[in-house]
């Protein structure tokens, strides 16, 4: 993508369909004059007569003790540097949608028009009762360091600057682990830091706090070696001056174990990497470019345990992994202060956390046989699901143990319950999926390449590294969407009824008939329907020259599924073919079957699909908890159509006795824990979260997950066609960019999965 168009995409994301990106919605019921009269006069007084007589009861009558301040004058945004106010304002946004998707705390972000440090802090001072805690952002030092220290003095809630701790945190974790790894003592070890910023000061305070020695560190900063004798030093760096006589990083590199890097890009040489001391650790997290590449790192040392802060590295350090989770905790508990022992709770949680089996979710996210604690794996990934109920609590013990905590937990089972309840819908599932499909990226088929949204789909799919797109169709209008759209890359184009393909088209139509000779397919039928893109399209990956297909934007799904049947055909052992559905919601992911294919399935049928079904939710690495639905519930009918889903759980049960699932149960008791605990205990899915929901026809999954998609603004990925030999797809019809993009990711991992089981069976034999 030209830097020009990637300039016009920002803009337009930021700017459509409404501004910015982040919005105030109601948590209580205003529909009507009741509803009013209480959110406000006459009946909002009441709360505001008992927060006069208490004030700690604005938490209990207000949303204070979810709102976090993040705060900015401008001054160091990112590496823009000093652009002022208002121009830090996109990037304040977003970190308040970090924190809401990560910790499900709403962020309010503030910029302030001052650079004078005390104006600065009387104004968050003034304003400090709205909130519950506030986030220091992009304030330059050694500004920041006092704005950061007077607020935590004089204010009575959490506050933290994130630009110094989250690094610190994130990087201390990695640096305990790296360390055991390496077999070496904190206590021993000699650390170089190039950099003498806030996050660099902050990561060396919180060393020492661990144990690392003030004589075996050796700082510096765009002069060189921070010594005791050099001038003018501020205290911050001074207390980090050494008395060794060395001047430059070439200097200190000789004999170091471990070299933390929050400078600039490649200032570290391979030749000062080899002059480090055996299993070097080197964190190199200046971005987007490190102060050593990571392969040019590993190449000059095997024995390296390396970090960075980039995703596309093993050991990316992400602030993401600590900010959200720590201020969770603090709100949790109404700290009155992020302090010392909270932060240090954090690190060991994080550090803890990186040693436990890692879930499969999490596996299946960045496509690994199994991600084991070692020198690649040395701090979680921001996609670990535990991270919520690992961080928080361990910071809100700490908070309670240190005597910061004015509302200690009393139940902590229940507590890391609503954790797990805050983690629902912030589109985890489709971060995973795109970033599961990059790590192996396949080649796909677009079969309608000559439409708008479709090379729209296309083209992000190459630019996001998530396939590499096949088009199918004209060429000559692919090449004329292509340069309206700036999609400059040179991807396969194929138009079936050209040429230039006659020989493929030969080809594919001998096979064709070939397959359907006995089932009405003549030469002449079959030449003419591999003119037809669905069939050559579908051809295409039956024989192997691309590894999937999407299609169904522009026509309908009987039309499309046929040529895709008649060339494919079904999986072995699979009796009928069926789809998935995955909707993001407020609860989480729900996988709901099927929606597209099968009209009226009988008993055998539906057990089918339910374990199809269970096998999709596996793939993206939930544990299926499936309810089989009907109007009625365990035996209250007798009518065939409930005894069909009853009969349908028998043989699940008999066939899977480990699969978690039960019916026929109605929709609200198998939402319902509650409900489905207290009427039918005897239940296998009794007191359990559903995540997976088989429907007894056609008709009821498909008007259900369109209700879901139109009423809720809940996002559909799907319907994922399960059961066929190859990874073939088809959209709904009129499906959204956004849509076509996320099953041309599906339909990578779905080659990825056959890829895999391929190879398994060869290695088997």
């Amino acid at each position: 993508m030209s830097k020009e168009k990637q300039r016009r995409e920002a803009l337009l994301y930021h700017a459509k369909p409404q501004p910015g990106k982040i919005k105030i919605v109601p948590t209580k019921p205003y529909s009507t004059q009741r509803d009013l009269a209480l959110a406000y006069s006459p009946g909002v007084a009441e709360p505001c007569l008992e927060i006069e007589k208490n004030k700690d009861d604005v938490y209990k009558y207000t949303a204070k003790g979810n709102i976090v301040a993040i705060i900015s004058n401008g001054t160091a945004v990112l590496g823009l540097g000093d652009i002022g106010p208002e121009a830090s304002k996109p990037v304040m946004e977003g970190k308040s949608l970090l924190f809401k998707i990560f910790a499900d705390i709403d962020g309010i972000d503030i910029e302030l028009d001052t650079k004078d440090v005390d104006r600065f802090i009387e104004t968050v001072k003034t304003i400090a009762p709205t909130f519950g805690g506030i986030n220091l952002e992009d304030i330059k030092a050694p500004e920041a360091f006092e704005i950061e220290r007077r607020l935590k003095e004089e204010l009575d809630i959490p506050v933290m600057h994130d630009d110094q701790h989250g690094t610190a945190i994130i990087s201390a974790a990695a640096l305990l682990n790296a360390l055991e790894i390496a077999e070496k003592k904190i206590g021993d070890v000699r650390i170089v830091v190039s950099g003498a910023g806030a996050a660099a000061v902050s990561c060396t305070k919180l060393y020492k706090a661990f144990g690392a020695k003030a004589e075996n560190i050796v700082m510096l900063d765009s002069k060189g070696v921070i010594r005791s004798d050099r001038e003018n030093l501020s205290v911050e760096k001074a207390e980090f001056a050494t008395d060794r006589k060395i001047d430059t990083l070439e200097d200190a590199m000789v004999n170091a174990d471990v070299f933390i890097g929050l400078s600039i890009a490649d200032i570290v040489s391979p030749e000062m990497l080899s002059s480090m001391a055996e299993n070097p650790i080197v964190f190199a997290m200046a971005n987007p470019n490190p102060e050593i590449e990571y392969d040019l790192a590993c190449k000059t040392r095997k024995d390296i345990i390396m970090a960075t802060g980039r995703s596309d590295h093993p050991n990316q350090v992400n602030n993401v992994l600590g900010f959200p989770f720590i201020f969770r905790g603090a709100l949790d508990v109404r700290a009155t202060k992020i302090n010392e022992e909270m932060k240090m709770a954090a690190v060991r949680a994080l550090a803890d956390l990186t040693r436990e089996p890692v879930p499969e979710q999490v596996n299946i996210a960045y496509d690994a046989t199994r991600l084991t604690f070692g020198r690649n794996y040395i701090i979680p990934k921001p996609f670990d699901p535990r991270l919520i109920t690992k961080i928080p609590p361990a910071v809100a013990k700490a908070a309670m143990d240190s005597g910061v905590a004015k509302f200690p937990i009393q139940d902590w089972d229940k507590y890391e319950e609503e954790l797990y309840q805050r983690s629902g819908n912030d589109n985890k599932v489709v971060r995973l999926l795109h970033n599961r499909a990059k790590v192996n990226p396949k080649r796909i088929v677009f079969a309608e390449a000559e439409l708008l949204d479709v090379m729209k789909a296309a083209q992000i799919v190459y630019e996001e590294g998530i396939a590499t797109p096949i088009l199918l169709g004209n060429k000559e209008i692919i090449e004329h969407l292509k340069k309206e759209l700036e999609f400059d890359a040179e991807v396969p184009i194929i138009d079936p009824r050209s040429d230039e393909f006659s020989e493929m088209r030969s080809r594919y139509a001998l096979k064709l008939w070939e397959l359907r000779k006995r089932k009405g397919e003549t030469k002449y039928s079959a030449r003419v329907n591999m003119g037809k893109r669905n069939y050559f399209g579908a051809m295409m990956l039956r024989e192997g020259d691309a590894d999937g297909m999407i299609s169904g934007y522009s026509r309908a799904y009987p039309k499309v599924l046929r040529p895709v049947f008649e060339v494919l055909g079904r999986a072995k052992n699979v009796q009928n073919a069926s789809t998935v559905n995955i909707m993001i919601t407020d609860r989480g992911p729900l996988f709901l079957a099927d929606t597209s294919i099968n009209i009226n399935p009988n008993a055998e049928e539906l057990a089918e699909i339910a374990q199809m079904t269970a096998n999709v939710a596996k793939t993206f690495g939930f544990n299926p908890i499936m309810a089989l639905l009907s109007y009625a519930n365990f035996g209250s009918s007798n009518h065939p159509h409930a005894k069909k889903v009853r009969e349908a759980v028998r043989i699940l049960h008999e066939r899977n006795p480990d699969l978690v699932v039960d019916g026929e149960i109605q929709t609200d008791f198998a939402l319902d824990p509650e409900m489905s605990d207290k009427n039918f205990p005897f239940s296998k899915i009794s007191g359990k979260k559903v995540n997976t929901f088989v429907f007894p026809n056609l008709e009821s999954a498909n008007i259900t997950y369109k209700l879901l998609k139109g009423l809720n603004n809940a996002d559909s990925i799907g319907p994922i066609m399960v059961g066929l030999t190859k990874a073939a797809h088809i959209l709904q019809l009129g499906a959204s960019v956004d849509e076509m993009v996320n099953m041309a990711a599906v339909a990578v991992i779905d080659a990825q999965e056959r890829e895999k089981r391929r190879k398994a069976r060869m290695q088997g034999e």
